[in-house]
């Protein structure tokens, strides 16, 4: 059940990356995203945090989101 839930998840993630139009939002929404995943996986949420928010700002640059 969990992993379904963290692909849930997952999909919304970088179904709405797509939708952002700048890095600061990109970044933001992949925080978010970041620490609720590593919450979810046993994970420390400020890691995913930081994690999840730098592949939301480099995602664009990365052609990723485009």
């Amino acid at each position: 059940m969990k992993s379904v839930k963290l692909g849930g998840l997952l999909a919304c993630v970088v179904a709405l990356s797509g939708c952002l139009n700048t890095d600061t939002e990109r970044g933001l929404a992949g925080a978010a995203g970041g620490a609720v995943i590593a919450d979810v996986t046993g994970g420390n949420a400020l890691t995913g945090a930081v994690v999840g928010g730098a592949a939301g700002v480099f995602c664009d640059d990365l052609g990723v989101c485009r």
